[in-house]
């Protein structure tokens, strides 16, 4: 498993330039007896008919973010580094390994090769797949191969991006009390963002962590004038008992005493949050079975989109999250064949 996700590594494949590298795919994946292949934009999709109970999805995209000096694989003892050593060239490898040499597994299965997952979720392939052909990604299961370090880590929390313009009044500096400084009004709304107590549902037995964070600011017309404009931007990790429209509300009273005629508040983007799926009987069954630990998914993954298709989905794959998209991005064999171990038991029992 090593050597073939070294080979993965070793063929480029940054976020708008998947092609070559799902060319090579879809041609692996064609040669496998048994399989259907099919190809939407670089997108490539392949699923048994064996007439099972069940189908599990296995979903993996085939992009990397810029390289940082590791666009080359290196093998060091039973450590591979290199640019999606992490995220996620190592999940695609195990998931094109079982593709080749599972001949005989109890349950159907689909390999999902999707593009553009590191970039906006605008571009996003498996965006493109569900609006095309949702037919292609259904099933009673699908396993994101995310880095998770080979646990489960189920569901995923929502993601809001919120623009809060206030508003002031131009004055000369020398004389501010002519005016309103909208700059000095955000001390007491970020004040209110900073002091928001920490939810922690645990849903599940999956504890989730929701946040609340101002990310940019934006502001100031000359250094000898007070400014009658500000913009903060928050971004809201949200838990999966909360819908959108909930969240919304709840970032809404957190600054509604700060906000004053004229002030506003737009939702710039919202992904929705997905539920933790342990209790799906294939999934149960695979962490009892593998002892595997089971903890909640913090950010936000592409097991939403699954969910809003009505497929219960989790995150589990190889890589180490804490090293994706950095330059010491990397993964050690032990973590490839036990997840490679647990995928087989998932398939196969």
């Amino acid at each position: 498993m090593l050597a073939l996700t070294a080979e993965l590594i070793d063929r480029p494949s940054p976020s708008f330039e998947e092609a070559p590298f799902t060319d090579w795919i879809e041609a692996e994946l064609r040669a496998v007896a048994g399989l259907d292949v099919t190809r939407v934009g670089d997108n490539v999709v392949a699923r048994t008919d064996l007439g099972r109970a069940h189908r599990v999805v296995l979903a993996g995209h085939t992009d990397t973010v810029p390289a940082n000096g590791n666009e080359r694989a290196r093998v060091e003892s039973d450590v591979l580094w290199g640019l999606g050593a992490s995220d996620m060239k190592s999940g695609l490898a195990v998931m094109l390994d079982l593709a080749r040499t599972m001949s005989e597994p109890t349950v159907d299965v689909t390999w999902v090769f999707y593009a553009r997952e590191e970039v906006a979720a605008v571009h996003s392939g498996l965006g493109e797949l569900i609006e095309v052909r949702p037919d292609l990604v259904e099933g009673d299961l699908a396993i994101l191969g995310e880095p998770t370090g080979a646990v489960v880590e189920a569901g995923c929390q929502g993601t809001m991006r919120l623009r809060v313009d206030l508003v002031g009044a131009r004055a000369h500096t020398a004389r501010p009390w002519m005016g309103r400084n909208a700059i000095h009004r955000l001390a007491p709304l970020l004040d209110a963002v900073a002091s928001v107590p920490e939810r922690r549902p645990v849903l599940a037995g999956c504890e989730y962590r929701e946040a609340l964070q101002a990310v940019a600011v934006e502001g100031g017309v000359a250094a000898n004038v007070v400014p009658d404009a500000v913009s903060v931007t928050l971004n809201h990790r949200f838990a999966p008992d909360r819908s959108e429209a909930e969240a919304e509300a709840h970032v809404r009273a957190v600054l509604a005493p700060h906000l004053d005629e004229g002030d506003a508040i737009e939702v710039v983007d919202v992904a929705p949050a997905a539920p933790p799926a342990v209790d799906h009987p294939l999934l149960a069954g695979l962490v009892a079975r593998r002892g595997l630990e089971v903890r909640s998914k913090l950010g936000w993954t592409d097991v939403a989109r699954f969910a809003a298709l009505g497929v219960p989905a989790a995150n589990l794959g190889p890589g180490d999250p804490t090293l994706a998209h950095t330059a010491d991005e990397r993964v050690d064999r032990a973590a490839l064949d036990r997840c490679h171990a647990v995928l087989v038991d998932l398939l196969t029992t």
